[in-house]
């Protein structure tokens, strides 16, 4: 499917597809007709593709949801930099990463999810009118993916704003019917409702393949594997202490868009037998299993593996991703090459174990605050660049050693210096998910897909759900074994309380899953972001005792970064655009704007 859109624009089929048209037609392609638009599976499909490249592109944008949390520093000219002082406004239109005031919407925001959606309900409305003209396999296959895809993108949406509009047809522009076109906002509880029925019917027709591999003709359409993840995360989002309350974390709700408005233990137990029926159905490598080598997960090369559940399409050049542009180190054998944007805090650091699997503020872990890089997990070396830390990829001719040290004799470009400019001011870089053979800087060049879903994520929101429903049962503990079993750390203590087995599901979760997006609305559904997410952050600084001729010691000192944090409440939601309620009196606004 990686060359599914320029080759549907070159000749009118899809690569997958035999095409039935004879290719030196001449007909005019530019003025297309509903007739001519739906006449064939392979014209329709020039459609669908049109929504599939609807999907939001994670990797083309220097900013991302990680930058909202307390796991990087990003730069003050982004978002996040406003969203952090607790500027947040409906009166908001930009949702670039450029300084916007919309909240924490990446590129999911309401006019394109709902641009998206009517997509969707146009081509199910178009398959259905002209149903005569395509074979029962074929439209049942393409309607459950856009059903996977309309639920997709409502999942995006609801995760940032609550309760939407449920919009199943194509309203009528020409109606006098004002329910035509002025829907309200729905429920918390009846968006969840809608969300979770559409991927049960996909679910339940079956009409999709569990997986995608590689080399297959169909690769990077929606799945089976992919409707039951999601529908399994969309639970757990749910069910957790944000939404799952007497009041939700956004405050007083009247319209109940904001959460349940009220507790329901149920609902944990409702997620943990979405993802165990994952695990029974396709899971343990049958075929979705953990990819043995986690350095490598993200690699062009190793796209669609064992682990891959619901990706983005990329294709190098004509279609390609520019994230090594903006993270990882910014010099790199004495030449300029990135952004820098992607810095881990200190307090992220602080998460990665040591390799006998103790925390490092256990005693008994071994670990010595003045050589803090020494004996820490596997993990830890694979997607960390620290001081000392040596760097090397495949585009590179030689390894480099970066150095963030504040060194007097022999300076470093990369140098820690608290300031304006590109350099790391935590001290750290990151290179979990950069293309190796990609050099920063060429453009959006690299053909690497970007993950949504992953198996790491069922086992988690399996362990997390489950513990929360029962306790730390012995499935809790083999989800989180394998994973620690894969990271190269021996397994969790046995006997853990479900509080204590609470605390290692959440340190699991940051550590696995970091810089994909995932640690926000993990603060956000925890209800934790009120507490964390109101303290400065921090960086290690790194000197020597004698710094004219460093012939002291190297000295290791965690300081501030000084940056402003505030976090209220109403930012457990984004606004609703005050321009979308100008339009539509329907819409109610989010608790507290």
């Amino acid at each position: 499917m990686k060359h599914i859109i320029y080759l549907i624009l070159l000749t009118g089929c899809v690569p997958f597809l035999s095409c039935t048209k004879d290719f030196l037609e001449n007909t005019d392609k530019t003025q297309l007709t509903d007739e001519m638009q739906w006449s064939t599976e392979g014209d329709a499909d020039i459609f669908l593709n049109d929504i599939y490249g609807s999907l939001p592109n994670y990797w083309n944008q220097p900013e991302n949801l990680d930058n909202f949390t307390d796991d990087n520093d990003a730069g003050f000219y982004y978002t996040s930099y406003n969203w952090k002082q607790g500027i947040v406004s409906p009166a908001g239109t930009d949702y670039t990463v450029w300084g916007g005031i919309t909240g924490s919407g990446d590129l999911t925001n309401w006019p394109a999810t709902f641009t998206a959606v009517r997509k969707c309900n146009t081509f199910m409305a178009k398959v259905r009118a002209y149903a005569t003209n395509f074979s029962d396999a074929w439209r049942e296959r393409r309607l459950d993916e856009v059903r996977f895809l309309r639920a997709f993108f409502y999942s995006e949406l609801w995760m940032h704003l609550g309760g939407l509009p449920i919009i199943t047809n194509v309203p009528d522009r020409n109606s006098d019917d004002s329910s035509q076109l002025y829907y309200p906002r729905s429920t918390f509880a009846q968006t969840v409702d809608f969300i979770t029925s559409e991927l049960d019917t996909v679910i339940l027709n079956a009409h999709l393949a569990v997986k995608y591999n590689r080399g297959d003709a169909e690769a990077g359409r929606a799945t089976l594997g992919a409707a039951m993840a999601l529908k399994g995360w969309v639970q757990l989002y749910a069910a957790s202490p944000a939404y799952n309350a007497a009041q939700p974390a956004a405050g007083p709700d009247p319209y109940h868009v904001a959460g349940y408005g009220q507790f329901d233990a149920n609902r944990w137990a409702t997620a943990a037998a979405t993802f165990r029926q994952f695990l029974d159905q396709f899971g343990n490598g049958h075929p979705y299993g953990l990819f043995p080598d986690l350095s490598s997960l993200w690699y062009e090369a190793n796209e669609y593996n064992s682990e891959t559940i619901w990706d983005r399409q990329i294709v190098a050049v004509t279609m390609g991703s520019s994230f090594e542009q903006y993270g990882g180190p910014v010099w790199i054998n004495g030449a300029y090459y990135t952004w820098g944007n992607y810095n881990p805090t200190q307090e992220l650091i602080d998460q990665f174990q040591m390799a006998n699997g103790k925390s490092i503020q256990d005693p008994a872990s071994g670990y010595n605050p003045q050589r803090p890089y020494v004996g820490r997990e596997p993990r830890f070396y694979q997607w960390i660049v620290y001081d000392g830390a040596p760097y090397k990829m495949d585009w590179m001719d030689k390894q480099d050693t970066i150095y963030t040290r504040i060194d007097k004799v022999r300076p470093s470009k990369n140098q820690i210096d608290f300031g304006t400019d590109d350099v790391s001011n935590t001290g750290y870089y990151f290179k979990k998910r950069l293309n190796p053979l990609v050099r920063p800087g060429g453009g959006a060049i690299s053909g690497a897909n970007f993950i949504y879903y992953r198996y790491a994520e069922v086992l988690l929101g399996y362990a997390e759900a489950q513990n929360e429903a029962v306790g730390p049962d012995a499935s809790v503990y083999n989800a989180m074994n394998q994973l620690r079993a894969r990271a190269g750390l021996p397994n969790l203590p046995a006997a853990l309380s479900q509080d204590g087995m609470r605390t290692a599901i959440h340190q699991e979760r940051r550590v696995e899953l970091c810089f994909e997006n995932k640690r926000f609305y993990d603060l956000i559904r925890w209800k934790t972001a009120e507490q964390l997410l109101i303290h400065d952050r921090h960086g290690m600084k790194i000197s020597n005792s004698i710094p004219g001729d460093n012939s002291g010691v190297w000295q290791y000192e965690v300081v501030p970064l000084n940056h402003p944090h505030v976090f209220l409440n109403k930012m457990y939601l984004n606004p609703i655009p005050q321009d979308v309620i100008d339009r539509n009196s329907n819409i109610v606004q989010n608790p507290g704007y």
